[in-house]
């Protein structure tokens, strides 16, 4: 990937549409000089990028998109999380960041060196991911205006077996997990996605991963900004770790399609609901 390549990009929808699918983990794509300071050799990289990719979703999502009634805004990652992960915490609220999985991972998901010890994060926050964060906070403030609300719909997968660097994975690991926030999810975002997702398996809530992404402008404080995470489970529509997809995609890509054709396209009335203090 060279320097001019675009690292992210905003696909428009309809000019109607509030919702906005966020897909930041589907890509591979590692810039040549940000692979110099990983540690790993070729084929341990490509074993690590098997097991850390949310593979297909971005095709997950665009198959969505021309499924749905009114077409939805897409934004997507060009790079792999990798690089930089964007959305993590910049700073010290992240608990990832116990494992060596901050904005910038220094640890493999099987808890091994990525990066040396003492890696400077400050120059690939600088280049990647703030220039991330304040597009998608554009693109967010873009619905506002255009619609007076704005949906995020962050699609992931997750593996069907915990992973090493995984805070959390003891707990039920659905074929499908909603990720939800106290301040950013309202309960008929949660309903609509059970309701989408009925067909294609059981539907649980925060297990394994829990929480949404948010630009931090809107973080706990702009209710009209809601947001819902949508994890899939890798083997409900692909073959694991890393190969290739299966009749499962079209499936799950009829669901996100009917969960964006619930979320109604005029702005409904302000919800007083307490900000939560995680994602």
């Amino acid at each position: 990937m060279t320097e001019s390549a675009p690292s992210f990009a905003l696909l428009p929808g309809a000019a109607e549409s509030p919702v906005l699918l966020h897909v930041p983990h589907s890509a591979r794509a590692i810039p040549a000089d940000v692979r110099d300071g990983i540690v790993l050799d070729d084929a341990a990289l490509e074993r690590e990028l098997d097991h850390i990719t949310d593979a297909h979703t971005a095709e997950i999502a665009e198959r969505a998109a021309a499924l749905a009634g009114i077409t939805p805004w897409r934004f997507e990652n060009r790079l792999s999380r990798l690089v930089v992960d964007p959305e993590r915490f910049p700073d010290e609220r992240e608990e990832m960041a116990a494992v060596g999985m901050g904005a910038v991972y220094t640890r493999t998901t099987h808890r091994g060196e990525l990066r040396p010890a003492g890696t400077d994060p400050e120059p690939l926050v600088a280049r990647w991911f703030r220039p991330y964060a304040r597009a998608m906070t554009e693109a967010v403030a873009g619905r506002l205006a255009a619609t007076g609300r704005a949906v995020v719909i962050d699609v992931h997968s997750y593996p069907s077996e915990p992973l090493p660097y995984e805070l959390h994975g003891t707990g039920p690991r659905p074929p499908v997990c909603l990720g939800t926030d106290a301040f950013h999810t309202p309960p008929e975002l949660t309903e609509a996605a059970r309701k989408a997702f009925a067909g294609c398996g059981e539907t649980g809530l925060d297990s394994p991963f829990a929480g949404t992404y948010v630009p931090l402008d809107f973080y706990g404080t702009d209710a009209r900004v809601s947001a819902l995470m949508v994890e899939i489970r890798r083997d409900t529509y692909m073959t694991e770790p890393g190969g290739p997809a299966g009749a499962g995609l079209e499936r799950l890509a009829t669901a996100l399609a009917a969960l964006v054709d619930a979320v109604p396209t005029t702005a409904p009335g302000d919800r007083a609901v307490p900000p939560s203090p995680s994602r």
